[in-house]
């Protein structure tokens, strides 16, 4: 993240913390708890964290050499839909992340990596990426559930008797001999065993 971008932190938005509280000294920790409101995108396309929802989050902050060492658990409700029977599902989630920020004036090699502005950091990104890596890819509202019929779409755990009666796609080239019509002539035009029977 660019540093024009992270001097724009807005120490009002609620995912943004400051550590001015925690000082410098290496050893020194502190904890912080909060309630946040969910930010947009922290989802996948069949489920994922609604906007705006109620996010818990317990902090753990350490000062160290380089600088702030963020250690968290976020609790996350999830809403989406089931893969097999498309039905709407709620899920809790429980995640853990971990983030160093790097002191404004302290050098590094890691040019991407999260740096404080001033005494605050942006716990957006980092909060963001555990949660959709966490995020399971095909939920589904039952171990069990027994998903739609492929042919009409029918709820198969609300219709466990329901079938269609299909073919054997491996005869389906010998459907038409069996039913009492012969065919006149083959491809190169020659007459069918009955017509040379008839001759």
């Amino acid at each position: 993240m660019r540093q024009d971008t992270l001097e724009r932190l807005d120490h009002r938005n609620p995912l943004v913390v400051d550590t001015r509280e925690l000082g410098r000294r290496p050893g020194s920790m502190r904890k912080v708890s909060r309630e946040v409101p969910a930010p947009a995108d922290m989802r996948i396309e069949v489920i994922g964290v609604p906007e705006g929802v109620p996010l818990e989050l317990d902090l753990r902050l350490e000062a160290v050499m380089e600088g702030v060492l963020v250690s968290g658990v976020a609790e996350v409700p999830l809403a989406g839909e089931c893969v097999r029977c498309l039905e709407p599902l709620e899920r809790e989630l429980k995640v853990e992340f971990q983030e160093l920020y790097i002191y404004p004036d302290t050098e590094t090699e890691e040019d991407d990596a999260p740096r404080l502005v001033g005494d605050l950091f942006d716990l957006e990104p980092v909060l963001r990426d555990a949660v959709v890596l966490a995020l399971p890819l095909a939920p589904v509202c039952r171990e069990d559930c027994g998903g739609l019929c492929l042919e009409c779409g029918v709820p198969l755990d609300e219709n466990p008797g329901h079938s269609h009666d299909t073919a054997d796609p491996r005869w389906a080239a010998l459907q038409g001999l069996f039913d009492g019509s012969t065919a006149e002539a083959d491809d190169n035009g020659a007459p069918s065993a009955d017509e040379n029977q008839e001759k």
